[in-house]
């Protein structure tokens, strides 16, 4: 009782703080997902247990594990499905980019990935980039600077 009640305090701290919500693989997951690999039988058996080992792995805790998981989905970009495939490889590799902390490539594969779903996305809704905002301000207001130098 004590356990879940610590759990339970835990979940609404980190809930107020913005804790960290992605969840996270141990390496007996990953060993499961590479048995399941190796026993895969058919073409779409080995396929499916390769997404879920990429998976695991771009969600693990090792950066190791993360960096072999990123270069397993890259590799395996040019031969996707279909968009849905190629949508959800790019998302599992923006995953591992965020886990490794480079954030910006990370946001690319993102925005990526809403191009694969929906190709008109970014040119209509996406907000602006600082620099079109900067624009919009300077001639909104001409001697204020939005872009520290």
């Amino acid at each position: 009782m004590e356990a879940k009640m610590g759990r339970f305090f835990e979940s609404v701290g980190n809930f107020f703080t913005g804790g960290d919500n992605i969840p996270w693989c141990d390496r007996d997951i990953i060993a499961g997902c590479e048995r399941e690999l190796a026993d895969a039988a058919t073409e779409e058996q080995r396929n499916d247990s390769l997404m879920r080992l990429s998976w695991a792995l771009v969600h693990s805790r090792q950066t190791d594990d993360v960096n072999r998981g990123i270069s397993m989905l890259e590799a395996s970009l040019d031969n996707s499905g279909g968009p849905l495939q190629t949508r959800e490889k790019l998302y599992l590799v923006a995953v591992g980019y965020y886990r490794n902390g480079d954030y910006s490539k990370s946001r690319h594969l993102v925005e990526r990935c809403l191009e694969v779903y929906m190709p008109d996305y970014l040119a209509s809704r996406m907000p602006n980039t600082v620099y079109d905002f900067s624009m919009s301000c300077q001639s909104l207001l001409p001697n204020y600077n939005i872009v520290k130098s």
